[in-house]
């Protein structure tokens, strides 16, 4: 019987959560890297016991680490056979992977600030990962999202990163500015039908396509309007949360922007708005059913200033055309008194024939429906704050 595999990321550490096909019994592996963010846990789909985390700390630094076996056992890749994985302290060694802007005279000489919050100019600085993505057909590749707002690729399985600098510096770069959380790249998506295609999505800059594998870039923001920047219809600027597709319809990508739901059936070049009757358009999540193309997933929460649900009552809404028409879902979620955020990272789906509907939430629950959205069931409630959820689907 196929099973599933539920990775959460968290405030204090990583989580494994485990299940057969009925989902409706779960085992609890963690916490792993315990006191440390885990800001993204992914695993490959060539090989699913192949999973990669961002291992994260102010103090310590950025520390990639890899599993084998399905999260059972972790090691860094970056550091060299025989060298130790942790201080004389006890703490794992943020040396073991470099993540360094292209300062190149051919290519990355000119990319050395972007816009702050003031306005003024601002070095790049590199914080942390926030998304890792293994490829879809080499095992050892991964591109890795990072704040400040740059991609970066492994194609030794994650002992050595390089940045794929056209995206700084196709033109745009210098006018990038942080929003709220910070400026950082937090989604990639891959092209299943075409290897060499990519988009990702940046706050507070916008969306991003390259067709040739990552050495150009365009803006694709044509359709969003953003207000309180200069130019709301600007080609840069836009705080986008998040963006997802379905495998059989890769031109069709949905948005979860600051406010406001997209769509765009042309691959970015223009999108609209479907927020239609949603009860607020403001959220982080987007989520797209396994098997139904049009049928997409989103979170509202009240505001930008105010990031919990509407009337403390946490509800899903789902959309079977695409957009525009919203239908509340909320058996099994709480009625009332929830005051909790569900962050951009914290909504996935997996493949089974009756998808199951994933997302945690800044309270440490964990929610699941066997059957896609229709009754909802808590995995768990009581762990740190929830950073990111990927569900995997184990034949």
């Amino acid at each position: 019987m196929s099973g599933v595999r539920v990775l959460v990321g968290t405030r204090k550490g990583a989580f494994v959560l485990t299940s057969d096909g009925a989902r409706k019994k779960w085992d609890v592996s963690g916490p792993h890297f315990a006191g440390w963010e885990i800001y993204h846990l992914k695993g490959s789909t060539i090989d699913p016991n192949r999973i990669y985390a961002s291992q994260s700390s102010g103090w310590f630094g950025q520390v990639i680490q890899r599993s084998d076996d399905g999260g059972k056992t972790w090691h860094q890749p970056g550091t060299p056979a025989g060298q130790p994985m942790v201080s004389p302290e006890g703490m794992p060694m943020g040396e073991s992977n470099k993540f360094v802007y292209d300062t190149t005279d051919k290519s990355g000489k000119t990319l050395t600030t972007h816009q702050w919050y003031d306005g003024t100019a601002h070095p790049w600085e590199f914080k942390r990962v926030w998304h890792l993505e293994p490829s879809l057909s080499e095992p050892d590749t991964v591109y890795a999202g990072v704040e400040d707002a740059a991609i970066f690729k492994t194609t030794d399985g994650g002992k050595t990163w390089n940045e794929l600098s056209g995206l700084r510096g196709h033109g745009t770069g210098p006018n990038w500015a942080p929003g709220a959380g910070g400026m950082c790249l937090h989604t990639i998506v891959q092209d299943p039908k075409n290897a060499k295609r990519l988009f990702v999505a940046i706050s507070a800059a916008g969306a991003f396509r390259t067709n040739d594998g990552g050495t150009t870039w365009k803006p694709i923001n044509k359709g969003l309007k953003s207000e309180g920047i200069p130019d709301p219809n600007a080609e840069v600027g836009h705080c986008v949360h998040r963006i997802a597709l379905h495998p059989s319809k890769p031109d069709t990508l949905f948005m979860q922007k600051h406010w406001d739901v997209m769509r765009t059936d042309n691959a970015g070049d223009q999108w609209t708005d479907v927020s239609g009757n949603l009860p607020t358009d403001f959220g982080f999540v987007m989520g797209v059913h396994a098997h139904e193309p049009e049928t997409i997933y989103v979170v509202p929460i009240k505001s930008d200033s105010e990031h919990y649900p509407l009337d403390g009552k946490l509800r899903v809404y789902r959309s079977r055309k695409g957009g525009n028409e919203w239908q509340e879902l909320a058996k099994g979620l709480p009625e009332k008194d929830c005051y909790v955020n569900v962050l951009r990272g914290a909504m996935s789906i997996d493949t089974l024939d009756q998808c199951g509907v994933y997302f945690g939430t800044t309270g440490g629950q964990v929610y699941c429906s066997a059957d896609s959205g229709d009754n909802w069931n808590a995995i768990v409630r009581d762990l740190p704050p929830v950073l990111s959820v990927e569900a995997q689907t184990l034949k």
